[in-house]
């Protein structure tokens, strides 16, 4: 094993080891796919409480690369979602920390709290799905609301009548 490629097996060990100790409140779990390579990890997020997402919970693959924390994971969801930001085919997430504003001080963790706050504050001018953000851009946000609690219920295990008394 390259000295590189130990101390990015430090970082994440450390990385997980907080994460552990100390869990993250936007995410049902985060965890390597395997103990044989902590490269690749999914993480389940939450979906944001008081948002058509609450109660919907969505699988995210995370691949880490060898030259981490100096290059952005890759990060994609894996359960469809209705969001403009995210590629509703391929998961893709239209995200500057993930790209160019991507950071050495930041972790797996406090990404993936940015990508579960990017649910509450979608961007509708810089879309992977034109659709949704069409929707948003035209001021329909009762209409946006309405597809994302569909897609929340059809792929997220939202329950149909959360929130309804």
């Amino acid at each position: 094993m390259s000295s590189s490629a130990a101390a990015v097996g430090k970082r994440l060990i450390k990385e997980l080891a907080s994460y552990r100790k100390d869990p993250n409140p936007c995410l049902v779990s985060l965890a390597p796919v395997s103990e044989d390579d902590l490269t690749h990890w999914i993480a389940v997020l939450k979906g944001v409480e008081g948002t058509p997402y609450e109660g919907g919970q969505w699988k995210i693959d995370v691949k880490i690369p060898t030259n981490y924390p100096h290059t952005a994971p890759t990060m994609r969801f894996l359960t469809p979602i209705c969001h403009p930001n995210i590629h509703m085919k391929t998961g893709e997430i239209c995200l500057d920390v993930l790209k160019n504003a991507w950071s050495p001080v930041l972790t797996i963790s406090t990404t993936l709290t940015t990508i579960h706050q990017l649910l509450t504050s979608p961007e509708p001018n810089s879309p992977l799905n034109v659709d949704a953000a069409a929707v948003l851009r035209s001021g329909d946000r009762v209409g946006y609301d309405s597809l994302v609690r569909l897609w929340s219920v059809m792929y997220a295990g939202r329950p149909s009548n959360f929130g309804r008394e």
